[in-house]
């Protein structure tokens, strides 16, 4: 939550008290009336503003990872955006039209012209307990339905991080070679509130492998994945789940633990 005080360390007082969200790069408005912050949630990264009296407020909206990094008196905003479609690039917006969002650098066009990209659709699935799981498959171009294709399952480390929606050169290339990728935030990610986050607190791996699981077989469903080719990895805290996976189940044909901390 976020909190301010006095210089003194008088009249202490939460400012979000009701955003179940970890606030981030902290910036004072022009009057110091409140405090713009940038948060996490369900997979982007948003500013939001909180007043020194009542309610704070989500500033930016939509499927994507922002990044502020300055503004101007005159609440002029300039940063970084990225969606599952577009890398990176430096942006600026006016607070007062925050959806209408000036693209002010294109560094990656050379690279992409003449390119055919892969799609990103977001999923949310039941799992054990009956959480609410959220993930996304990236699907190759030109993705036919009727056939069936490769999958691999990416898990992210942490355990307490959070997949997002930005755009991924790993993934594009996974795609460009064929293969559907499932990546989803399991219980203990950041980004859906302090008891999803502390989901598995002296119980890791455990129920979050069963949210693994139950993305795989949400995605089997669809009918479009070859169940005799599936492929899993992860870093760190996803290599020790990659590493539990395969102690678990043999449903996998290949697994890559990188960099596990087992």
């Amino acid at each position: 939550a976020l909190h301010v005080m006095n210089a003194d360390g008088s009249d202490a007082r939460v400012l979000t008290a009701s955003l179940d969200r970890s606030p981030s790069q902290l910036m004072w408005d022009a009057t110091s009336r409140g405090i713009y912050f940038m948060a996490e949630d369900a997979g982007s990264r948003h500013l939001y503003y909180a007043p020194r009296v009542g309610a704070h407020r989500q500033v930016t909206q939509g499927a994507q990872v922002l990044q502020v990094t300055d503004m101007s008196a005159a609440g002029v905003f300039v940063g970084t955006r990225t969606t599952a479609s577009e890398p990176a690039n430096i942006v600026r917006f006016d607070v007062r039209t925050p959806q209408t969002v000036a693209t002010l650098t294109r560094v990656n066009s050379d690279l992409l012209t003449g390119k055919k990209l892969a799609t990103t659709e977001e999923i949310w699935y039941t799992s054990v307990d009956g959480y609410r799981i959220q993930g996304w498959i990236v699907k190759p171009p030109d993705f036919d339905p009727s056939k069936k294709y490769p999958m691999m399952l990416e898990i992210h480390g942490g355990p307490h991080a959070m997949y997002n929606v930005g755009f991924s050169f790993a993934r594009q290339d996974h795609a460009a070679h064929g293969y559907l990728t499932l990546y989803t935030n399991p219980r203990g990610s950041t980004g859906y509130g302090s008891a999803f986050g502390n989901a598995i607190k002296n119980a890791y791996p455990g129920k979050d492998y069963d949210d693994l699981m139950a993305g795989v077989d949400s995605l089997i469903g669809r009918g479009y994945v070859d169940t005799s080719k599936l492929y899993v990895y992860g870093c760190s805290g996803g290599g020790v789940l990659t590493s539990w996976i395969v102690g678990h189940t043999t449903r996998f044909a290949a697994a890559s633990a990188n960099c596990p901390v087992t």
